[in-house]
């Protein structure tokens, strides 16, 4: 399986490819800035990895006008407040920053969460959310799990845009379950013998 993994300057993107690496991917990874370089409809799916910035500026969503619905996306922090923003969402500023800091979520056992407890802790460095009143505004938009802390959207999914992203860093030490995470994004929308 071939994986597009896009940096958006971001240090944890080398600790995702070793997470991708290790689930049997070969994963190729290619700075935002560079993307008029390659096909992502070469590649069988696209991980928008996390970074800085507000997810209009960073130039995620023309890859994910080329991508929508033709290849899987999962989306890292700024990858999922990016689909949020694609599928006509909004993305404000959180009530307070959450960098480094550890709190529990709730998901919906669906999709990436597949199998998973309905709660563990997760890492979380942000200090954007994805809205969650113009998330209910969107037809093909769904939340897939929630901060136990303050309520924010962790979890995203696009069904029939093959799309799914969560707010939390699953590639961090103080996530549960990361590999799973990412694991069964790849066996629910690439197959199932992907993500093993």
């Amino acid at each position: 399986m071939r994986v597009l993994l896009v940096d958006a300057f971001d240090s944890f993107v080398y600790v995702v490819k070793n997470y991708v690496d290790l689930l049997g991917a070969d994963t190729t990874i290619v700075r935002v800035n560079h993307l008029a370089e390659v096909d992502p409809l070469t590649f069988d799916a696209v991980i928008l990895g996390p970074g800085p910035g507000h997810p209009e500026d960073c130039g995620y969503l023309e890859l994910l006008d080329r991508v929508a619905g033709r290849k899987p996306v999962f989306g890292i922090c700024l990858g999922m407040q990016a689909i949020a923003v694609h599928a006509g969402a909004q993305v404000v500023r959180a009530s307070s920053r959450q960098h480094g800091k550890v709190s529990r979520i709730r998901n919906d056992g669906r999709g990436c969460f597949t199998g998973l407890p309905d709660t563990f802790e997760v890492t979380r460095y942000h200090s954007l959310v994805a809205d969650e009143t113009s998330v209910g505004q969107v037809a093909d938009l769904e939340i897939s799990a929630r901060s136990l802390l303050d309520g924010y959207v962790m979890g995203l999914r696009r069904g029939r845009s093959l799309m799914e992203g969560v707010q939390f860093h699953p590639e961090s030490i103080g996530s549960q379950y990361g590999h799973q995470v990412i694991g069964n994004f790849f066996r629910e929308y690439c197959g199932p013998s992907a993500g093993n």
